[in-house]
């Protein structure tokens, strides 16, 4: 398959719930993370392949993570706030934007129940908002979810190629079979490591 404009643009939205249900996985099962320099070249390198592109014209123009996350005092008494520094830090040198809403705890008669409220809503609406605006040739959904069935159907409508990435790792990485129908090309990280033994080492870190 060939593109041939000189230049093709790349907008990567990830969904952080799932990428960090992929990284505790990982880290559960091989004791490694992703590397997110690494997993972007792996795009890139993917779609020059599958569209007969040069690498140099293949750029990530912009790239957004969505996240729920705790107040500073309520991280802190859960010791998170060293890691999610860490985290930020890797996302800025990589020129991903981050959107942050406040968790919620619920008291139930079960014990206490965290929620991220909004966060999907934001994550479709700036995905799609800046799908129009900015007319990448790819969306990169990195998510799993299957709410997110009419965002992919809608970026279809605007003629932008969509690319869906996840990794199965369990039932907390499952992707929804709705969602996998409504992309234009699914990439599962799981079966692409399968099938080339060296990716793992590429796209993944020691944890």
């Amino acid at each position: 398959m060939s593109m041939k404009p000189d230049q093709l643009s790349i907008g990567i939205f990830i969904d952080g719930g799932y990428y960090a249900k992929i990284n505790e996985g990982l880290q559960k099962q091989l004791s490694m993370k992703l590397d997110i320099k690494s997993l972007f070249q792996f795009i890139r390198d993917k779609i020059a392949s599958k569209y007969d592109a040069k690498l140099e014209d293949i750029h990530i123009t912009e790239a957004h993570y969505f996240r729920g996350r705790f107040r500073a005092g309520d991280a802190n008494e859960k010791h998170l706030l060293y890691s999610e520094r860490a985290f930020e830090d890797t996302l800025i040198e990589n020129d991903v934007v981050f959107h942050y809403k406040h968790l919620r705890e619920l008291e139930k008669r079960e014990g206490i129940t965290v929620i991220e409220k909004g966060i999907d809503v934001w994550f479709a609406l700036e995905t799609y908002e800046l799908a129009a605006i900015r007319k990448f040739d790819f969306v990169i959904l990195v998510t799993g979810d299957a709410d997110h069935e009419m965002l992919a159907r809608k970026l279809n409508a605007l003629k932008t190629k969509v690319i869906l990435l996840n990794w199965n790792l369990g039932s907390q990485t499952s992707t929804s079979r709705l969602l996998k129908e409504e992309v234009g090309w699914h990439i599962d990280l799981g079966n692409e490591c399968s099938a080339d033994k060296g990716l793992l080492e590429k796209i993944c870190r020691t944890a």
